[in-house]
C-alpha cells in the first residue's frame, strides 16, 4: 500500500505538546512500528492455520463474485465448499480417528479468515461443519460419530441445523417442535404442531441439505424432558423431501445470498430411537428417560454450551471485517486529497484533518482491543474443548465471555464499516470497493448465534449471580462492614466530595488531570468501578424480588433490564481493555509498544468519554478531569496519525484479500498525476488567473 503522508524522521525531535496537555509519550525520537513483528503478534497462537486460510481465500475461485443472481451465488458457494474439503480446511476439529485434527482453536482461527473471501462461504461452511457436524460430534456419542460424521466431513451429506423456529429465536427452550417416543416401534415421532413451530432461517435447508439436526421437545411416557437434538434425513437422492417433511425457500435476504436459507416442517416424521443424539439424555427401549445431568435447566444449558463455537467465530470474523474496512478507509484517507487549507497550491491529505482522525482512529483502537480480547477468548475456548480446562466453572466462564464479546465486536463491525463507507465518500458506496458488500453480509451477525441484547442479558445475570455469591456465606459483621462501606461510598461520590478532591489536587491544571487519567491503574479503576457500581445498584433494586409473586418479580426485573444490559456491555468493554493492556507486554519492541500504548489509551479514554455523563453524575470525575478526557484524545490522535497506515498494514491483508480499488494505490497515482499537472503548468506560467486574483489587480 502506498502511504503519501509525511512521516517524522527518527532523528527529528517530537513536536512539543500544547501547554494545557502534556506530551503523551517520552520526549525524544518518534517511535517506529515494526509492522512485520506486530503482524506476527496479531496472528496469535494459530498463525499457521490463519495464514493457510488466507492463502486459500486469496484464490479468485474462492472469492465473492459481485453481481451474481441469488441462484448463481448459491451454486458458486456450494462449489467452494467442495474446494474446502479438497484442501483439507474443514476437518481440524473432528476426531483423529476419522481423519480430523482435534485442533479446536486452529479450526476456528482458519474458519474466521474465510470472511475475507466471502462471508457467505464462511457461514455456509459454518452451518455444515460448525453447526450440523459439530452437533453430531458434541451432542452425539461414538455410534453417531462413526455412522454420520465421515459423510458430513466429506460433504457427501450436506446438512441443516434446525434449531430456530419462526416463533422462537433466542428462546430455544420454548421451541414448539415435538419428538414423542413410541415404545411399540421404538421411534420418535417429530411434529411441528403449528405454523410458528416451523424451523426457519436455516442455512442449507432451501436446496442443499439432505439431513438435519432437529431440536425438539423430547416427550416420553407423557413427560416433556425439554429440548434435545435428533438426526433426521430430510431429502432423497433426487433432492425431494421425504414423506412428512415440507419446506420453503426464505428467498433473497439483505446479505449472505450465497446461502440457501429455508424453512422446514414435520408431520408424523419417524426416526429410530438411536438417532436421538444422546450424550446428555437417552431413552431406553421401554421409554424410560435417563440423563447424566439431573437438573433439566443445567442439562439444557450444557447442551447449548457445546455449540458456543458459533459465537467464538462470529466475534473473530467481525474483528477481521472491521480490520478490512479500516484498511480500506485509512489507506484511502492517507492518499486522497481535498481542499487547500494549509497551502496555496497543494490540497490536504484528508487523514490529516482532525475530524477524519476522530472518525477512524478511535475505531482502529477499538478494533485492536477487540482483536486482543478475541485471542484471549479463543485460547479459553481451545482449553475447554481440548479438555485442558473443562470444569463446569470453565464452561460457564467461556459462555459468559462469548455472550459479552460477540455483541461488542459485531456491533462495532457494523458501526466501523458504515463509518468507513462514509469516510470514503462516493467511492465507498461503489461495490467494487468492498465496504457496502461487507456491511450487508455482516448485518445479520448482530442477531444470529444469539441476539446481542439477549446475550448481554445473560452476562448481566451472571454478574448478578457472582455479586450475590459474595454475601451468600457472609456473617453479620461482614455484611455490616459492607453496608458501612457502601454508605461511605455514596456519601463520598454522591455529594461531590470526590470531584472536589480531584479539583483541589489538580489545582485547575489540565496537565495534572491528564497525568492522573493517563495511568493504567486509573483507567482500570474507572472502568471497573462503573461495572461494579451498576451491578450493585441493580442488585439492590432487585433484592425484593425473592419475596414477590412471579408476575411482580418479572415486572421488577424488567424495570432494570436496560441498566443491566448496559452493565453487561461495560463488563465486555472492560474485558477488551484488559486484554489490550496485557497484550502490550508482548509487543515486539519499545517503539511498537509505545504506539500501541497510545492506541490503548485512545480506546480507554474513548470509553470514558462515551460514558462521561455517568462518571460526572456519579461523582467519579471532576469537571476539570472530564474536560481533560477529550483534550487528551485530540492529542493522542496527532501522535497516532503518522502510524495509522502501519497499524492497518500490520493486519496482514494484502491487495488480494482487501480487493478494493481505492486501497490499491490507484488514488495515490491519480493525486500525483494531478499535482504534477498543475505544478508543470504553474512552472510554465500557463495556468489561467483565478477570478478573485484578476479582480484585485
Amino acid at each position: 500500500m502506498v502511504d503519501t503522508a509525511e512521516r517524522v524522521p527518527s532523528a527529528t525531535p517530537a513536536a512539543p505538546a500544547a501547554p494545557s496537555v502534556p506530551e503523551p509519550g517520552p520526549a525524544g525520537a518518534s517511535p517506529r512500528i515494526d509492522v512485520e513483528a506486530l503482524g506476527r503478534q496479531l496472528l496469535g497462537a494459530w498463525a499457521e492455520a490463519r495464514l493457510a486460510s488466507r492463502e486459500l481465500s486469496a484464490r479468485p475461485e474462492m472469492q465473492k463474485q459481485e453481481g451474481l443472481s441469488v441462484a448463481d451465488h448459491r451454486k458458486r458457494v456450494f462449489g467452494q465448499l467442495k474446494l474446502l474439503v479438497e484442501h483439507g480446511q474443514v476437518h481440524r476439529a473432528f476426531p483423529k480417528s476419522l481423519g480430523g485434527g482435534e485442533d479446536n482453536g486452529g479450526n476456528i482461527a482458519a474458519f474466521e479468515e474465510l470472511v475475507a473471501a466471502d462471508p457467505s462461504l464462511q457461514i455456509k461452511s459454518g452451518v455444515q461443519w460448525g453447526l450440523f457436524g459439530a452437533a453430531v460430534l458434541h451432542l452425539g456419542t461414538e455410534q453417531h460419530h462413526k455412522k454420520y460424521l465421515p459423510a458430513i466431513m466429506s460433504l457427501e451429506v450436506p446438512g441443516a441445523f434446525a434449531m430456530t423456529e419462526t416463533g422462537h429465536g433466542s428462546d430455544v427452550a420454548s421451541v414448539g417442535t415435538t419428538a414423542t417416543y413410541d415404545p411399540e416401534t421404538q421411534e420418535f415421532v417429530i411434529d411441528t404442531p403449528f405454523r410458528g413451530a416451523w424451523k426457519d432461517y436455516l442455512g442449507n435447508a432451501a436446496i442443499d441439505a439432505t439431513a438435519a439436526v432437529v431440536f425438539a421437545q423430547l416427550i416420553t411416557k407423557g413427560v416433556n424432558h425439554g429440548v434435545h437434538a435428533f438426526y433426521v434425513p430430510i431429502r432423497d437422492a433426487n433432492g425431494d423431501f421425504l414423506p412428512g417433511i415440507g419446506g420453503e425457500d426464505d428467498g433473497q435476504k439483505g446479505g449472505l445470498n450465497g446461502i440457501d436459507n429455508g424453512r422446514l416442517h414435520f408431520t408424523g416424521v419417524r426416526v429410530p430411537r438411536t438417532d436421538l443424539l444422546n450424550r446428555y439424555g437417552d431413552v431406553a427401549e421401554d421409554g424410560t428417560y435417563t440423563s447424566p445431568i439431573e437438573s433439566p435447566g443445567r442439562r439444557f444449558f450444557t447442551m447449548l454450551g457445546t455449540l458456543v463455537q458459533g459465537r467464538v467465530s462470529l466475534d473473530g470474523s467481525a474483528v477481521i471485517a472491521s480490520r478490512i474496512g479500516l484498511a480500506i478507509a485509512i489507506t484511502y484517507a492517507d492518499q486522497r486529497r481535498q481542499f487547500t487549507a494549509g497551502s496555496p497550491t497543494d490540497e490536504e491529505v484528508i487523514l490529516d484533518y482532525q475530524r477524519h482522525q476522530r472518525r477512524l482512529l478511535p475505531r482502529l483502537a477499538t478494533t485492536y482491543a477487540a482483536g486482543f480480547a478475541h485471542e484471549v477468548f479463543l485460547r479459553k475456548f481451545d482449553d475447554v474443548f481440548s479438555g485442558k480446562a473443562d470444569t463446569d466453572a470453565d464452561r460457564q466462564d467461556l459462555e459468559t465471555i462469548a455472550a459479552a464479546l460477540k455483541p461488542l465486536s459485531t456491533w462495532h463491525a457494523l458501526d466501523t464499516l458504515q463509518e468507513a463507507r462514509e469516510a470514503c465518500g462516493g467511492a465507498g458506496f461503489l461495490t467494487e470497493n468492498r465496504i457496502t458488500s461487507l456491511r450487508q453480509d455482516l448485518d445479520i451477525w448482530v442477531t444470529f448465534e444469539g441476539d446481542n441484547n439477549v446475550l448481554l442479558q445473560l452476562v448481566a445475570k451472571r454478574l448478578l449471580t457472582d455479586y450475590s455469591r459474595k454475601f451468600a456465606k457472609a456473617d453479620a459483621g461482614a455484611l455490616a462492614r459492607y453496608v458501612v462501606t457502601q454508605a461511605a461510598g455514596k456519601a463520598y461520590h454522591g455529594t461531590g466530595l470526590r470531584s472536589v478532591a480531584q479539583t483541589v489536587r489538580d489545582f485547575g491544571s489540565t496537565a495534572r488531570s491528564v497525568n492522573w487519567l493517563q495511568e493504567p491503574a486509573t483507567q482500570r479503576e474507572l472502568l471497573t468501578d462503573r461495572v461494579e457500581t451498576m451491578i450493585a445498584t441493580a442488585a439492590g433494586r432487585l433484592r425484593p424480588a425473592s419475596k414477590l409473586g412471579k408476575k411482580a418479580a418479572a415486572d421488577l426485573f424488567n424495570s432494570q433490564q436496560n441498566d443491566l444490559i448496559e452493565a453487561a456491555r461495560a463488563h465486555g468493554e472492560l474485558l477488551q481493555w484488559e486484554a489490550f493492556t496485557d497484550a502490550l507486554e508482548q509487543a515486539p519492541d519499545e517503539g511498537t509498544k509505545q504506539v500501541l500504548t497510545w492506541l490503548r489509551d485512545l480506546f480507554g479514554f474513548g470509553l470514558i468519554e462515551k460514558h462521561l455523563a455517568w462518571y460526572l453524575m456519579n461523582g467519579r470525575l471532576s469537571p476539570q478531569r472530564a474536560q481533560a478526557v477529550s483534550a487528551y484524545i485530540d492529542r493522542l490522535l496527532t501522535r497516532i496519525r503518522p502510524h495509522a497506515v502501519d497499524l492497518v498494514d500490520a493486519f496482514g491483508y494484502g491487495p488480494e484479500l482487501i480487493r478494493a480499488k481505492i486501497a490499491s494505490g490507484a488514488e495515490a497515482e491519480r493525486q500525483a498525476e494531478a499535482r504534477d499537472y498543475y505544478a508543470e503548468r504553474r512552472a510554465a506560467g500557463t495556468l489561467p488567473t483565478p477570478e478573485k486574483s484578476h479582480k484585485s489587480r
